[in-house]
């Protein structure tokens, strides 16, 4: 009886390691605090883990942030599609705690349904460059990432670098999905 109960423990211990493996490493930490000044302005999209409301955007992804006068955030995201055309959707974006706090809710929904909470998407600064040139942004579930670069065309060393770190996270580099801007 007793090497049955040391059989049981020593697969149920392997079958909670090898679990381990495949779920996001604990809970996702944000970068310490984000100057949201600094943040404003035109974000181009290097890389990302596809997403269906996405889906029509093939090149020159990239997001404009500007800052309103009662604190939210404009956003413009705007992309091309196959045929050429370009796609745009305009939402706002909102600070969740501190004047400092790397946690945003972002919604696409008209203006008179914004008081419904699942309409607001969590925006959570994952990695930040200290020049605030290259950006990873995510959710507590890891479901949603996406490279941002202030250029087109980013780094390939930090590019690497910022990879590494994701993969630490616990995100899955087998879903990302490099995004073409124009020349790429």
């Amino acid at each position: 009886m007793h090497l049955k109960s040391l059989v049981i423990h020593t697969l149920w211990a392997l079958y909670a390691c090898s679990a381990a493996a495949y779920e996001p490493a604990g809970t996702l930490l944000t970068v310490p605090a984000l100057d949201v000044p600094r943040y404003m302005g035109t974000w181009y999209e290097v890389a990302k883990y596809p997403n269906k409301f996405q889906k029509k955007c093939v090149r020159n992804t990239q997001a404009d942030y500007s800052l309103q006068a009662d604190g939210t955030i404009r956003v413009l995201n705007r992309c091309t599609t196959e045929e050429g055309n370009i796609s745009e959707a305009v939402g706002q974006a909102r600070q969740v705690g501190a004047s400092t706090s790397p946690k945003l809710e972002v919604r696409f929904a008209p203006d008179w349904l914004s008081f419904i909470p699942l309409v607001w998407g969590r925006y959570w600064v994952i990695d930040l460059h200290t020049d605030y040139q290259l950006v990873a942004v995510s959710e507590p579930k890891r479901d949603y990432l996406w490279i941002l670069s202030r250029t087109p065309q980013v780094n390939t060393q930090l590019y690497s670098e910022l990879l590494g770190r994701l993969e630490k996270s616990g995100f899955d580099m087998k879903k990302i999905e490099r995004s073409s801007q124009s020349g790429s």
